[in-house]
């Protein structure tokens, strides 16, 4: 295992929330990792942490060979791989996000 994904593994499951997402919280650079930010924000999470994988190309490619998921924003929750942009919103929707990240 690299020292990236070695990285990656330890950050999701060393933190309960986790976005991988490009940009920060406070300014997103891309329409889908603001919109899972505004999701996140939405249900009250508070134990969020963020990786802005603009800031380090190798996190940037590591995190989809690590998730095996082509897209950022990537979300985990207790070290698990939930999803991106699409997934979080149809969770939303549906109420599983705030089951999810409250439960």
């Amino acid at each position: 295992m690299s020292d990236v994904q070695s990285w990656i593994k330890e950050t999701v499951t060393g933190h309960p929330v986790v976005l991988f997402m490009k940009g920060t919280a406070q300014f997103p650079q891309c329409g889908f990792s603001g919109r899972a930010i505004e999701l996140l924000k939405s249900t009250g999470v508070e134990d969020l942490v963020t990786v802005n994988v603009l800031e380090d190309e190798e996190v940037r490619q590591g995190i989809k060979e690590y998730s095996n998921w082509p897209t950022i924003p990537q979300l985990y929750v207790k070290g698990e791989f939930i999803g991106g942009a699409d997934i979080l919103n149809e969770m939303h929707e549906s109420g599983e996000l705030q089951t999810l990240l409250m439960g």
